[in-house]
């Protein structure tokens, strides 16, 4: 069986399996870090939502033998400093944002992403870039989510 090598929120790991499994079955369930939910598995919901090398992507749709050993991915689990929460995951709290939660950890890191990108373009995270992160939320939070979302950019 193929071993596959690269960075797991901060840390090297190495697994042996198929080429063609999907990123997201080898965080879950080969390494055990569960803040990426699988919601649809064909990109579309957005559960998973993670960071490869600072960016937003969905690991359901990328094959592990597409991320290089040197490609840090983050998860959620990754996204603290330490004790210290991220401004973003602060925000959603101070929010009440989550209701069923399930969705949650994919709707920070895309915000974490989305901040990120309007700050190294010079623009305002307004309701237009807001609107440019697609993740579902089922419970229909998303009057929380932009409020959580304006928060936490204020901090980053």
């Amino acid at each position: 069986m193929p071993t596959q090598t690269f960075k797991l929120n901060g840390k090297s790991v190495t697994v042996d399996t198929d080429d063609d499994v999907r990123l997201l079955w080898v965080i879950r369930d080969l390494l055990g870090v569960t803040g990426p939910k699988y919601g649809c598995g064909i990109n579309v919901c957005k559960a998973c939502t993670s960071h490869i090398n600072g960016k937003a992507f969905n690991p359901c749709s990328v094959r592990v033998c597409d991320v290089k050993p040197d490609d840090e991915v983050t998860t959620i689990e990754g996204l603290a400093d330490g004790d210290e929460l991220h401004p973003m995951q602060q925000a959603w709290i101070d929010r009440d944002v989550a209701q069923c939660g399930y969705c949650q950890p994919g709707q920070i890191m895309a915000a974490v992403a989305k901040v990120r990108q309007c700050q190294a373009e010079g623009r305002d995270v307004d309701e237009d870039a807001i609107e440019e992160i697609r993740n579902i939320c089922r419970c229909g939070t998303y009057n929380r989510i932009r409020e959580a979302i304006k928060a936490g950019a204020e901090n980053m």
